[in-house]
């Protein structure tokens, strides 16, 4: 699915400040400039129109030694909304927010509160018994914690002599 941006206009030139501009009109000219670099930097403002696009948690893993584990902070989520699957050599997380609005009468200025699905897959390391992966959640912090296999220890030859 495509997400599709609004087209605005490009603004005009900025003129040039005179002696005679409003400390006001100054104050407005600057918050246009700001608005500009955001757009060009980030390909859109920041504001509620970016409320659609989709979310995906930031995760971390890290090597134990004789585990990797991923942690993902889900604030606001239960567990029954969070699903796991290992699959083709990678681990993908799932996921659904409900949206928490439930008075109708309220007039959101301003939402930058995520909701809605998303998806997480990462590429399994070498060396990882997907038969032993387990996850826990625990106050709004996921943690999937993947064992390394047991490798064969080494086996020694003897070499003879002829």
């Amino acid at each position: 699915m495509a997400i599709m941006d609004v087209w605005r206009p490009r603004r005009s030139a900025p003129s040039r400040v005179t002696s005679g501009t409003s400390p006001f009109a100054e104050l407005a000219r600057m918050q246009r400039d700001v608005e500009d670099m955001v757009e060009r930097f980030f390909g859109g403002d920041l504001g509620p129109a970016t409320a659609g696009a989709p979310f995906a948690p930031p995760i971390d893993i890290v090597d134990r030694g004789n585990e990797i584990v991923v942690r993902s902070d889900l604030p606001g989520m239960e567990q029954k909304d969070i699903q796991i699957e290992v699959q083709d050599g990678s681990l993908t997380i799932r996921g659904e927010r409900k949206g928490e609005r439930k008075d109708e009468s309220e007039n959101y200025r301003w939402s930058e509160r995520w909701e809605g699905s998303f998806m997480r897959s990462i590429a399994l390391p070498a060396g990882i018994d997907p038969t032993k992966i387990q996850a826990q959640f625990k106050n709004g912090v996921l943690e999937v914690h993947m064992p390394k296999k047991q490798e064969a220890s080494p086996k020694k030859i003897e070499v003879k002599g002829g």
